[in-house]
């Protein structure tokens, strides 16, 4: 049907979402030619770290402590819900496999570490490394628990004193699993925390004072469990105010992880275990 002289449909007409645009000729894209190199990896060396949905410094840690241009770091978080006990730890065990699957699926890794100290005390060493290594074949397995026990170790201390954040029944498998490596606990202190989101924001002055007074006269070395702590970075502070070796969940775990991809370099910038370099 004809319109008079003037008159325009309203569809023939722009609105203000229909702006009027130029006409453009269409970009030509080609593609390059030649040929591209590839390296066999992003990073000579890999590790992967399998964190609670509720960790704030794991990653944190890793990312400071572990990645380099030769290391990279890879993340997968597993579902946690708190309080922190020894009941709601143990629920993790079903999901391990599942979240070291998705760390680079189908890929090597060089190390992979499950964060969580008391989990892998509760779950036990053995049945964690279980369910990663069937899932990451060849990885080197670490947990903080057995971290520690070895950094400590290779610190010559066998008298320890342990600072945790959790509560007395979380923490009582703590003291059971280093009393059955050989440790002579002098002393064990607790702060009673039940959520590990709490536990993340206790201010490092705090850690700092927490750890000088749980350390006995007698210890040789003192343990701070808990990758939620952020008390890696004080370890140098801590040092020097009790005078003896201070070995942390993700101090330990770090330096393990190192040491599986070959780097042995010393840091004692980073605290004693840090600075054992090739021991």
């Amino acid at each position: 049907m004809s319109l008079p002289d003037g008159e325009v449909t309203l569809a023939a007409m722009p609105t203000a979402s229909q702006p009027i645009r130029p006409t453009r000729p269409e970009a030509a894209i080609r593609l390059a030619g030649g040929s591209v190199a590839l390296d066999p990896s992003p990073h000579e060396k890999r590790v992967g770290l399998l964190v609670l949905a509720t960790d704030h410094t794991s990653e944190a840690d890793f990312r400071r402590m572990v990645a380099s241009n030769r290391i990279g770091v890879h993340v997968a978080r597993i579902a946690y819900a708190n309080p922190t006990t020894p009941e709601n730890l143990r629920r993790m065990q079903p999901s391990l496999g599942q979240g070291a699957d998705l760390i680079l699926p189908g890929e090597r890794l060089d190390a992979l570490c499950y964060s969580c100290t008391s989990a892998s005390v509760v779950i036990g060493d053995e049945a964690v490394e279980a369910a990663l290594s069937d899932a990451k074949p060849g990885a080197a397995i670490v947990t903080p628990p057995s971290a520690a026990a070895k950094g400590l170790a290779a610190l010559g201390a066998r008298t320890i004193s342990i600072l945790t954040p959790y509560t007395v029944e979380t923490s009582r498998p703590m003291a059971d699993y280093f009393a059955a490596l050989g440790f002579e606990i002098a002393s064990f202190d607790c702060l009673g925390f039940e959520d590990d989101r709490e536990m993340a924001r206790i201010t490092h002055a705090s850690i700092v004072e927490a750890a000088v007074g749980a350390t006995a006269p007698e210890a040789e070395a003192l343990f701070v469990s808990c990758t939620a702590l952020r008390a890696a970075s004080v370890v140098p502070e801590i040092e020097q105010r009790i005078g003896r070796p201070v070995v942390t969940s993700n101090l330990a775990s770090a330096w393990a992880c190192l040491r599986a991809c070959g780097d042995t370099t010393a840091r004692p910038e980073r605290g004693q275990l840090m600075g054992l370099g090739h021991a």
